[in-house]
């Protein structure tokens, strides 16, 4: 599924390192999932057992930039994060967290889906990082349904 999405920003920027992660041009990823549109790889500073980033190919801003045409994009980012962790034998979704750092919260400005697992064993300073109902993370289903709420036809 190719998720068609107009860019404000350049497809590719060359200082963007998950630009370059997702283009195959730095080495080093952990490559888990790579199609037309979407990567996934580890993080290298994993909060979790699984820990994985899912990032679009293509150049696109933080989560607080986004409006109701990339609902879609988002959609497909959850659904490879959940697809990768059960190819990785994670089985209660019940026990994971899916989000995004809000700005200026953010140390990298491409869009990047955390996806952790088990959400029950992320240590302290994860549990401060990605907590829940504070200004600095925002879970994806929380975007997606700003997104929605920003879109009149959903």
């Amino acid at each position: 599924m190719s998720v068609e999405v107009e860019e404000q920003s350049p497809a590719y920027d060359s200082k963007c390192i998950f630009c370059k992660i997702a283009n195959n041009q730095e080495s080093g990823a952990e490559m888990l999932h790579c199609d037309d549109d979407l990567v996934c790889f580890k993080d290298i500073r994993p909060g979790a057992p699984h820990h994985y980033l899912v990032v679009p190919k293509k150049h696109v801003g933080n989560c607080k930039s986004l409006t109701s045409e990339h609902l879609q994009l988002v959609k497909s980012m959850v659904d490879v994060g959940k697809n990768v962790l059960r190819s990785n034998n994670v089985t209660d979704l019940d026990d994971i967290r899916l989000g995004f750092h809000w700005p200026p919260f953010c140390s990298i400005s491409h869009l990047h889906l955390h996806v952790l697992a088990p959400a029950s064993q992320l240590g302290f300073l994860s549990r401060m990082i990605y907590r829940l109902n504070s200004y600095w993370f925002i879970t994806a289903d929380q975007l997606i349904e700003r997104l929605q709420s920003s879109n009149p036809t959903s």
